[in-house]
């Protein structure tokens, strides 16, 4: 062989060996992410979840692959979805709402199913227990469904003059009944007339604020739900416009100018479900991670809107709250 040509092999086999090592590297594993909401409201929550991946040693686009599916707050879209995954067989499935929990179980009994959700998952039939969840479902508890009664007792004191309260609940949202029946039994103790709004649109959003205002006004609860945390901007604006005091499931909403949110630390609970789908990944078993409980729940104020509707913040609620927005 020529020198020359030899030369030019040489360096034809060293421009392959690159293209033969990639070839030879497994695929990332993937994650399949479903929710029933949409991405514009959630990018925190995102953030977080990414946050608890890497709190298990995985970064998205380095050396793992997520898989996003959002159902825009059309649930009936979550099995197709659902199903979408399943046939891209998918390492692990992060189903961070309810009603994207509840489609993951059904939709798969053998590919790991991480949720978050805001009722009980036991009740749910997500899991058997949260200590010893078993088959191939665990995740994270907020347990918002039931702090109705506490934001009844917050609205009460920082809005006295308000008798009559409208709650606010998507009626498609599995934990919607549990709230009610929270808040209704709290109304009746405190003697309040409770009028019951339901939403699962945009439009009949607008619809309900409509009616509060026809109605005379008061004050408003907005219930837990993934589709009203995404619509959470336009929710705030429309209780502004109204000037109706509100109290919200999330600090989000008192963030974008609520007056006042209390409930669960939602980003707090993604993180949680990041890390245990990234151990999944890792390589352990959803029937060995026993179901986290959220312990943090947070009382945020809004000063500025409160002045805005001029209510007087006592100091026990100022002291109360985790976090005052000046």
């Amino acid at each position: 062989m020529k020198r020359r040509e030899f030369i030019t092999l040489l360096a034809g086999a060293a421009a392959a060996w690159p293209l033969a090592a990639r070839a030879q590297q497994p695929a990332m594993p993937v994650i399949g992410f479903l929710n029933s909401a949409s991405p514009d409201g959630f990018m925190p929550f995102i953030a977080a979840f990414r946050q608890g991946l890497k709190e298990a040693g995985l970064v998205e686009g380095q050396n793992v692959v997520i898989e996003y599916r959002w159902a825009e707050g059309r649930y009936d879209r979550l099995p197709a979805q659902l199903t979408d995954l399943v046939q891209r067989k998918v390492t692990v499935i992060a189903a961070t709402s309810t009603p994207a929990a509840q489609a993951a179980k059904v939709g798969t009994s053998t590919i790991p199913i991480v949720f978050t959700t805001g009722d009980d998952p036991i009740k749910l039939g997500l899991v058997a227990s949260f200590n010893r969840p078993g088959g191939n479902v665990t995740g994270v508890s907020n347990m918002v469904a039931e702090l109705g009664s506490k934001q009844i007792g917050l609205l009460r004191e920082l809005a006295p003059g308000a008798t009559a309260i409208t709650v606010l609940v998507n009626p498609k949202f599995p934990g919607t009944e549990t709230q009610l029946r929270d808040v209704e039994a709290a109304a009746r103790v405190l003697g309040l007339q409770l009028t019951v709004l339901r939403a699962d649109s945009t439009r009949e959003i607008d619809t309900a604020f409509a009616t509060i205002t026809q109605r005379g006004g008061g004050a408003l609860l907005v219930g837990a739900d993934p589709f009203f945390i995404a619509q959470r901007d336009h929710i705030v604006a429309l209780a502004a416009r109204h000037a109706i005091p509100a109290i919200y499931p999330a600090r989000e909403f008192a963030v974008a100018g609520g007056l006042m949110s209390y409930g669960s630390d939602f980003a707090d609970s993604y993180r949680q479900a990041g890390v245990y789908t990234g151990r999944i990944v890792r390589g352990e078993k959803p029937a060995d991670l026993p179901v986290q409980r959220s312990t943090k729940f947070e009382f945020v104020i809004n000063f500025k809107t409160a002045k805005a509707l001029s209510l007087a913040v006592p100091n026990s609620m100022q002291l109360l709250a985790d976090e005052v927005i000046e």
